[in-house]
């Protein structure tokens, strides 16, 4: 368990506060910093099902001052398929790393994924079948990837997960079963949100700057681990300090998107640091 006992870099905040010190260090280095982002539980409150969550009207508007302050190095790094969380924010398009990272779009619109084999699309067919003695399961088709919600039918949780087990060697080596909040996914094995974040920090406008990333869940803990690594900070969204690779704990979504409304207002008016650079060139 990591909460203000655990390593800290030595501009970094107080364990206390730590969205305080988000909103000052983004406002002030925003040449410094890289954002990563998970979506669900991070961004946007939990509901009983995917389709079920509500996007706040301000959220998308936000998240584009906030990236244009940062000079665009902000990414999504989601379990969700790339077209299911452009459509969250639209008209916006950000960089996102879709399906754990099995998916990904680079801030100059490239994009690479895994595609789905047809022989994984009958392991996906056969869930759908078996989902049928578990009412209330929802089994969600992300391509590349399959997952089982078991929000609203906690009790059918170990036979959902068996099945899942079973489906997985169905699948093959190639695959592995990622475990979540009320959720069980069959997912491609190579890749993770850790290996995401590293492949932007490789590019522009990320290279060469320090993370932060932002999580609720088992999934981000990946991403956790990479950037405490290298020397960035990680943040993890929970009511109570558990078993986590992060350096800080908030209570909610609410107060991430709270946070990113205060440096999106803190940026206004001041100068862009690219332009004053370009400034500075022409001179």
């Amino acid at each position: 368990m990591l909460n203000s006992e655990s390593p800290q870099t030595n501009d970094g905040p107080d364990a206390s506060q730590p969205l305080d010190w988000l909103v000052r260090t983004l406002t002030r280095e925003p040449q410094t910093w890289a954002l990563f982002l998970d979506i669900d539980g991070t961004l946007i409150d939990l509901a009983p099902s995917p389709d079920d969550i509500v996007v706040p009207p301000d959220l998308s508007d936000h998240l584009t001052s906030v990236s244009g302050h940062l000079g665009g190095a902000l990414a999504l790094v989601t379990g969700r398929a790339l077209p299911y969380a452009d459509r969250l924010f639209q008209p916006h398009m950000f960089p996102i790393a879709g399906l754990h990272g099995s998916e990904r779009r680079t801030a100059d619109g490239t994009v690479s994924r895994v595609a789905a084999t047809d022989a994984f699309d009958e392991v996906k067919s056969a869930l759908q079948a078996a989902a049928g003695r578990w009412p209330g399961v929802l089994i969600e088709d992300k391509g590349a990837a399959v997952a089982a919600h078991y929000r609203q039918a906690q009790e059918h949780r170990a036979d959902v997960e068996e099945a899942m087990e079973y489906y997985l060697l169905q699948a093959g080596p190639d695959f592995t079963l990622q475990r979540g909040k009320m959720v069980f996914e069959i997912r491609p094995a190579r890749a993770d949100k850790g290996g995401a974040l590293q492949s932007y920090l490789g590019e522009e406008p990320f290279k060469g700057r320090r993370p932060i990333a932002i999580g609720d869940d088992v999934t981000d803990e990946a991403m956790f681990k990479v950037v405490n690594e290298l020397n960035g900070h990680s943040i993890r969204v929970a009511e109570t300090a558990g078993d986590t690779a992060a350096r800080s704990i908030v209570a909610s979504a609410a107060d991430i998107r709270q946070a990113l409304a205060d440096i999106a207002d803190a940026a206004r008016g001041l100068p862009n640091p690219e332009d004053a650079s370009q400034k500075g060139k022409r001179s």
